[in-house]
């Protein structure tokens, strides 16, 4: 038996455990570090790169419009924290305009979920208010606010985490082992 192509648990991998890892950070349990910024360069970003485009020679315009867009959103990000020039330093306005740029594009990929599983719809959900929520974080100065939304993206990068496991284990077994 052949079994099919399916980047998509490599770019939920990609995505849930930086995500994770990113949002222990924005919940105030770490510093921002290198481990974050490896993880944003290797899983967050060249990971879902690499899925999307698989996912594109797949026809699957959806997952490879999705895993490219934060492949390369994770890498834009990495460039803005290792900036060390500081006339081009972003601000808290600057870093609240892209977050909330991202944030409407999610809010769009999110109403593209509401054809797919559950567990995609609770991904880009969450995601979605994760960018809303750091977005407002960074335009009102609110460390409160940018810690909250730490807890939500904890939330959404494990929603990703599961599905990429689910995906993988389902497949391996021919069966539903974990429900999407």
């Amino acid at each position: 038996m052949t079994k099919k192509l399916n980047p998509a648990p490599l770019g939920l991998l990609g995505f849930g455990l930086t995500t994770i890892l990113l949002n222990i950070h924005n919940a105030g349990i770490i510093s921002l570090n290198i481990t974050i910024i490896a993880m944003g360069i290797a899983l967050g970003g060249l990971a879902q790169i690499i899925a999307g485009i698989l996912e594109f020679k797949l026809n699957n315009n959806f997952g490879g419009t999705a895993f490219t867009a934060y492949g390369l959103f994770w890498i834009s990000l990495v460039l803005i924290w290792t900036n060390e020039y500081e006339m081009v330093a972003a601000d808290k306005t600057s870093m609240g305009f892209y977050l909330l740029l991202w944030g409407i594009f999610t809010a769009f990929m999110f109403i593209g979920t509401l054809k797919h599983n559950t567990n995609s719809k609770i991904t880009f959900g969450t995601l979605m208010v994760l960018f809303f929520l750091l977005a407002i974080g960074d335009f009102a100065n609110s460390a409160v606010v940018t810690q909250i939304a730490g807890y939500v993206g904890i939330f959404g990068g494990a929603s990703a985490l599961y599905g990429a496991v689910a995906q993988i284990l389902n497949e391996e077994y021919g069966k539903v082992v974990l429900p999407l």
